[in-house]
């Protein structure tokens, strides 16, 4: 039982970690998307954010639920 806990709160941390960088990551985004500095030719930072975004979400998804089905 104490292994089952100890997996659920280090994955559940190590999320919250990756959560806080992206929204870290999403904050500088909007502050250089304020100054205008996205066009046609350069939005590949905007593109990479995404996917890093959508990547954490995707990993809980899967994570949460495999953790319940160990326990």
């Amino acid at each position: 039982m104490h292994i089952f806990f100890g997996i659920y709160f280090g994955m559940t941390g190590l999320h919250g970690i990756h959560v806080l960088g992206g929204i870290v990551v999403i904050a500088w985004l909007l502050k250089r998307a304020l100054r205008g500095e996205f066009h046609s030719q350069n939005y590949g930072a905007v593109d990479f954010v995404g996917l890093y975004w959508h990547l954490v979400d995707l990993i809980w998804i899967y994570l949460f639920p495999l953790l319940y089905l160990i326990h």
